[in-house]
């Protein structure tokens, strides 16, 4: 497993795959663990969690590095990463017992019942390198809080940040095997899952990794979680405040380099304002500086890694080969190369890879819409459904229109972001189950009923 500076494409750090038996013997010592984790006061896992959260902040420099060189973020966005992952922790800190508070009842017959909830075991995560802490804490703080154990098999070009989370856990306190990384490939990925130890499975990924970790938790009979990709709208209409949608729009296609499930993808604008919010979000887009990802001017760097990079033109040349038009960038990036230019891309036509596909990566895709039915239409012309974006002065009419949008959520006159209080999650092909907020700790737990007769 290798550790490569996509920027530089300098090999970092090389590591051993766990074997076989070794893989089992971390998979036994987290259950072993859970016997005495799952005992723990509420009060002794908040303070330990705090302290991850102490951990992460005293460090962040270091965490934050450590991104930067393996993924290409740019470093203030990887410092305000691992400031994220502070708050996640300091979230669950002060909520999960109020969350996993015993549910009173009283039923028509007079009796009482309770509903207790409980941890239910070792759950896995199969996590992604776009953000390789966020994505990571914003499963193991609820997850290790609701007293379960946590095993993270991450993705293989970010091996150091994967062992750098084991280590914040370590040194906040949590005992030993609580929270463990196991460097391992999808196949022994698959075999893990269909071991008895593991109690559930989420992932945060593409569609067919999504696919593959459902398949193999459902023949095993074990509840899995996934959140996949997204082709999220923002949508103008012709009363929105266009500047400030404009430069927001910026910022949502192109944080972490547009590589984020929930960047705004397609931008879809009332035709009454199509050439002046494409005007302004042109210049904006122009504006962007390039350069190191360690470098606190750079607004952008690369992307992480250089397959990622042809993947993505190809995309683009086949949408071009389909009738869309290239208003800015679009460059071949060269051979082996992780560079790539901010693009946008108009008239796009129906039959094109950028009307039906996810571009995960700093790609625009702008959509004229006749009117407010036609952009909410094309908004949910989409396989995916993670969030989206609406842009309007009229509060009742957004309201009205959200509820139209087929999304996990939908965000008002702001760019969507996820948020510990807020639950997070897709429908459709985006996936299922809900992180963050009291529904992320509901979801890896037992609901017990308890009838008091």
């Amino acid at each position: 497993m290798q550790s490569i500076n996509p920027y530089t494409g300098e090999l970092l750090k090389e590591y051993t795959l766990l074997t076989e038996p070794e893989a089992e013997t971390k998979l036994k010592h987290s259950e072993k663990a859970f016997e005495s984790w799952k005992y723990t006061s509420m009060k002794e896992r908040s303070q330990l969690m705090k302290k991850a959260s102490e951990e992460l902040l005293a460090r962040k420099d270091h965490y934050a590095k450590l991104i930067s060189l393996e993924m290409g973020k740019v470093i203030k966005e990887s410092i305000a990463e691992i400031e994220k992952c502070a708050w996640v922790c300091d979230y669950y800190a002060d909520n999960a017992e109020s969350f996993l508070q015993p549910e009173q009842m009283s039923l028509p017959d007079q009796k009482k019942a309770k509903v207790l909830y409980q941890p239910i075991g070792p759950v896995l995560a199969v996590m992604p390198w776009n953000f390789p802490f966020w994505q990571v804490f914003r499963f193991a703080a609820p997850t290790l809080m609701a007293g379960n154990t946590g095993l993270l098999k991450h993705a293989s070009n970010v091996p150091q940040c994967a062992l750098a989370i084991e280590e914040v856990f370590q040194r906040a306190g949590f005992p030993d095997g609580v929270f463990q990384t196991l460097l391992i490939d999808s196949k022994a990925t698959t075999q893990l899952i269909q071991q008895s130890e593991i109690k559930a499975v989420t992932l945060t990924g593409s569609e067919k990794a999504g696919a593959s970790v459902a398949s193999e938790a459902g023949k095993n009979i074990k509840k899995s979680l996934l959140e996949l990709g997204g082709s999220d709208p923002f949508i103008i209409l012709k009363d929105a405040d266009l500047d400030t949608a404009a430069k927001t729009a910026v910022k949502a296609r192109m944080l972490n380099f547009g590589q984020s499930c929930i960047a705004a993808k397609r931008f879809i604008i009332e035709e009454s304002v199509y050439e002046e919010f494409l005007e302004v979000f042109t210049q904006e887009i122009k504006q962007l500086k390039g350069g190191d990802s360690l470098s606190e001017e750079s607004d952008f760097a690369c992307m992480a890694r250089p397959d990622l990079a042809e993947e993505l033109f190809e995309q683009i040349t086949k949408s071009v080969n389909t009738g869309a038009k290239i208003l800015v960038g679009g460059e071949k990036p060269k051979k082996d190369s992780a560079m790539f230019q901010p693009t946008i891309l108009t008239d796009i036509p129906k039959n094109s890879p950028a009307y039906t596909e996810e571009f995960f990566g700093p790609v625009a895709l702008v959509f004229k819409a006749k009117n407010e039915t036609e952009a909410i239409a094309i908004a949910n012309d989409t396989e995916f459904g993670l969030g989206a974006s609406i842009w309007t002065k009229d509060q009742e009419k957004a309201e009205k229109l959200a509820a139209e949008i087929e999304s996990g959520a939908v965000f008002i006159n702001a760019m969507v972001a996820s948020n510990p209080h807020l639950p997070f999650g897709g429908i459709k092909k985006s996936g299922y189950g809900r992180e963050l907020s009291k529904q992320g700790i509901l979801e890896f737990v037992n609901a017990k009923t308890v009838y008091l007769g």
